[in-house]
């Protein structure tokens, strides 16, 4: 029997306590989530860092070839441009180790920038994916 008090009826009691029994399982439940979903996200964030700076210094390094080709200039102004549009688009440290030089692709003189860099894998420190990407260009030469 019921308390003298307690005019609900039995249905509603019985939902009272359920209700009383999950209080603060949303909290719970937030956490549980977050644990899964926080990493994949920042993972996903991280990858898509990492492929930003390699497209972007594989396109620093096709517009130095592609630069450096041209009659008149050489390798070095290559690696100068290379260097230039990278620093210009992501931090100069990606860009400290860039190589240029004239090499025979099927007879032809062909300018050939090489950058290598790391990213750090995990934010700011951490271990880092090191990668290398290049550019090539044919030579031009005067008539």
């Amino acid at each position: 029997m019921s308390a003298p008090h307690d005019r609900r009826p039995a249905r509603d009691r019985a939902t009272s306590r359920r209700r009383r029994g999950q209080r603060g399982s949303a909290v719970v439940d937030f956490v549980l989530v977050l644990a899964v979903v926080l990493p994949l996200v920042l993972g996903i964030l991280q990858l898509a860092l990492t492929l930003f700076v390699r497209n972007t210094l594989a396109s620093a390094a096709s517009d130095g070839a592609r630069y450096g080709a041209v009659v008149g200039r050489g390798p070095e102004d290559a690696r100068a441009r290379t260097v230039s549009q990278a620093s210009s688009v992501v931090s100069g440290r990606f860009a400290d180790d860039v190589s240029a030089d004239v090499v025979s692709v099927d007879g032809a003189p062909t300018v050939v920038v090489t950058v290598r860099a790391e990213v750090p894998a995990l934010g700011i420190g951490g271990p880092a994916v090191a990668f290398e990407v290049s550019g090539s260009a044919v030579q031009e030469t005067e008539q």
